[in-house]
């Protein structure tokens, strides 16, 4: 496992913003790093944008795998990080080996939601040599129990078990950690208190780095774009008007 790119990413907290897409196939994969984006997650987030579904629950491994193998074919000099889908790092055993399945696959890392719950899962994954991208704040896989998205930190338990979780993560070896539309001055207070890089995604502008999802930056998500997303290119609508163009010229 090539640990020098999560590496890299760690080291340039302070130095540099961090930008970081997702990615669920080789052409994009190829366009993102083509652009010089350091960092491609393919992200459960398929499961929307991609595949249909309601939420990011319904992803399975096999669906993990067959999309990581389509982006890794691109031989991305960025780092290509996976997500971990739902259910599947329940235990020590399940996330090693599920890790380990992204890795054949053509991962370079993985990614799981969650903090001091996972600890030991996190430390088994970085001891087998696989790097480990945290995420804390709103926890996409949780949303069904949680009955909808939400801002995190706006309460003084939810800072404080930020913070935890926040430190939890970086001593149980995770070289970054993506904050989830986390109350911006909090997220602000996590990015100061820990070594690693904090990767936001409507969590504000003080993060180490800021990752979105490809589809809503470009604008071709297919049922809404969230209001995180500041710049969208409105790329959905030109696509319809080549299509519309390109009947009407038969």
């Amino acid at each position: 496992m090539n640990l020098s790119k999560a590496e890299r990413i760690r080291t340039m907290k302070g130095c540099e913003k961090i930008a970081a897409l997702t990615a669920y196939d080789f052409p994009m994969t190829r366009l993102l790093d083509d652009a010089g984006i350091p960092l491609i997650l393919v992200g459960d987030s398929l499961g929307m944008v991609v595949l249909g579904y309601t939420d990011t629950t319904q992803v399975t491994m096999d669906e993990m795998e067959h999309h990581v193998r389509a982006a890794a074919r691109a031989k991305p000099r960025a780092l290509l990080v996976a997500d971990l889908p739902f259910r599947s790092y329940d235990t020590v055993e399940t996330a090693l080996q599920n890790s380990k399945r992204l890795v054949a696959a053509g991962a370079e890392a993985v990614k799981a939601e969650g903090g001091r719950e996972i600890t030991a899962q996190i430390q088994a994954i970085v001891s087998a040599g696989i790097p480990f991208l945290g995420h804390l704040g709103m926890l996409p896989q949780h949303v069904n129990e949680e009955g909808g998205y939400h801002i995190k930190g706006k309460t003084d338990v939810e800072r404080d078990n930020l913070f935890a979780d926040a430190i939890a993560l970086e001593q149980a070896g995770a070289f970054a950690v993506v904050l989830e539309l986390v109350k911006p001055v909090v997220a602000k207070e996590v990015t100061g208190k820990i070594s690693i890089p904090t990767i936001g995604i409507g969590a504000g502008p003080d993060c180490d780095g800021q990752i979105l999802v490809t589809t809503d930056l470009l604008g071709t998500s297919p049922d809404y774009i969230p209001r995180h997303v500041k710049k969208n290119f409105h790329l959905g609508e030109q696509m319809k008007s080549a299509f519309i163009e390109w009947k009407h010229s038969l």
